[in-house]
């Protein structure tokens, strides 16, 4: 027995003389690395590819789809997409010529290394505190009450949005509710996806969503298009080639929406503020919405290439921050924190108790500061993003600018763990958790102001009321009956937890 022991150590430790042995992934980054490097003759790609693996490779949740690397890797592409984007192309963005943009996209992707190390060390250390972790149960609901919530979603929630701007001491809340037919929705395409793929049903849901995405003011086709993504991700396997196909076929359809909404969006709000009846007529919008489309695929591949270009302007939202840091401090002294320091103050002033708090200071005003650039503001209805990142260096400037998106990122890990803790049903809870880390994370552009309030809004109103549906589960399948919960934990499989 010995000898046999012996024997195994012998064959599982590495020979003096063969070294340590590289694995197979940090090969093909290091190759990936030195064709970037290579092809555009700059080093930066390099470093950003070695940024979004590890992203993939250290942010994971317990359990459930990677929703976290695909927020993360969103906040990348926006972080990176104009220097990627003139290596494939020769497309000069207008933050290349008009800004010095290279120190701003190595603040970005240091402010992502910020986020990823808190949202590491945050999962980590509430991971490692002894606590239950949801229970496997099945589904929560059954198929046809799934169906018949997000049919009863759909027809409400914009009279849900509207009645949100009616009663202002409750309307970030409601809006926060209103993302609950999100998670309904993704538990319909998580369902469809698992355990096999259900083509036709997926292509008709998402075509409804992606329609209705587009008669709204903003690009509301987005969230739809990256919850079935994050869903088939949860889902694939990499030996399948019909998942790949899917896969790239999701990522062209991602594109193409995002190019044609740049295309079509000018005249199309242009009706919308216009026109009330309108903006009030859903049918109204979708055919105009159509016309539009038809208009836009009949011009030529020039006017489609323009619209290219001007979908990765639009993406890439490193301008204004560069032009501050052009301006910070040597025009501009840094601010000490003021920006952060508002940020917090409004937090812990939420509207419900405080009718009288002053409206929010629009983004456009930090542009037209700090940026120098006389952009359109709140007396157009608009608002310019100038981004976390930017605010937080002209708070504390480089490095100490990094510490605030640090211990943003531990807090957010470690109030996830705990959402998904407090929900037994462990469909709800992934449900719960997609749904909150995609709308938190997934935008580098937005504000301190805007991260803080969204993502506590969400954990309190969102997960509350998926804790709340979660305890009214649980007590009426076991209360009515006369059961203890006890036999159905005991057939239920526990979770494992991470260990990363």
């Amino acid at each position: 027995m010995e000898v046999a022991k012996a024997g195994a150590r012998a064959r599982t430790s590495p020979s003096p003389g063969r070294g340590v042995t590289v694995p197979g992934s940090a090969l093909l980054l290091g190759a990936a690395c030195a064709a970037a490097w290579l092809s555009t003759s700059d080093w930066i790609p390099a470093v950003a590819l070695v940024v979004l693996w590890a992203g993939w490779r250290y942010l994971s949740l317990p359990d459930g789809p990677p929703v976290l690397p695909l927020a993360f890797s969103f906040q990348w592409v926006q972080v990176t997409a104009g220097v990627f984007y003139y290596a494939l192309t020769g497309y000069r963005a207008a933050a290349m010529d008009w800004s010095d943009y290279r120190p701003m996209v190595l603040i970005g992707l240091g402010c992502l290394v910020a986020l990823l190390l808190g949202l590491r060390l945050g999962i980590r250390a509430m991971s490692a505190r002894a606590g239950a972790a949801p229970v496997e149960l099945g589904p929560a609901v059954s198929w046809r009450v799934l169906i018949v919530l997000y049919v009863a979603s759909v027809l409400v929630t914009g009279t849900i949005q509207e009645l949100a701007w009616e009663v202002p001491a409750l309307t970030q809340g409601i809006l926060a509710l209103s993302y609950a037919r999100f998670a309904l929705l993704f538990l319909i395409f998580r369902r469809l996806c698992q355990p096999k793929i259900r083509w036709v049903l997926i292509a008709l849901c998402l075509g409804f969503e992606v329609a209705l995405g587009f008669t709204g003011y903003f690009a509301g086709f987005r969230e739809p298009l990256m919850l079935f993504a994050v869903a088939l991700v949860g889902a694939f396997d990499r030996r399948k080639l019909t998942h790949w196909i899917t896969l790239g076929a999701l990522g062209a359809v991602m594109l193409v929406t995002g190019v044609l909404w740049m295309g079509i969006r000018g005249e199309y709000r242009q009706e919308f503020d216009s026109s009330e009846t309108f903006a009030r007529s859903r049918e109204a919008r979708l055919a105009r919405v159509v016309d539009l489309t038809s208009g836009w695929i009949e011009h030529g591949p020039a006017d489609m290439l323009t619209d290219v270009d001007a979908f990765i302007d639009r993406i890439w939202t490193v301008y204004y921050p560069a032009l501050a840091l052009q301006r910070v401090p040597l025009l501009v002294p840094h601010e000490d924190g003021a920006i952060l320091g508002a940020a917090l103050s409004n937090l812990t002033m939420p509207r419900v108790l405080f009718p009288d708090k002053p409206e929010a200071p629009s983004d456009s005003e930090m542009v037209r500061k700090y940026a120098g650039v006389p952009v359109a503001g709140p007396e157009s209805g608009t608002s310019i993003a100038f981004g976390y990142a930017g605010e937080s260096y002209v708070d504390f400037g480089v490095p100490l600018m990094f510490a605030p998106v640090f211990v943003y990122g531990c807090l957010m890990g470690m109030a996830l763990i705990a959402l998904f803790r407090l929900i037994r049903y462990r469909e709800l809870a992934i449900a719960a958790l997609t749904v909150i880390v995609w709308q938190s994370l997934y935008l580098f552009e937005r504000s301190w102001l805007r991260s803080l309030g969204g993502s506590a809004t969400l954990l309190v109103y969102l997960g509350g009321a998926m804790v709340l549906l979660d305890r009214l589960l649980w007590w009426w399948r076991s209360a009515p009956l006369g059961r203890t919960i006890s036999p159905t934990v005991s057939r239920a499989r526990r979770v494992p937890r991470s260990r990363g």
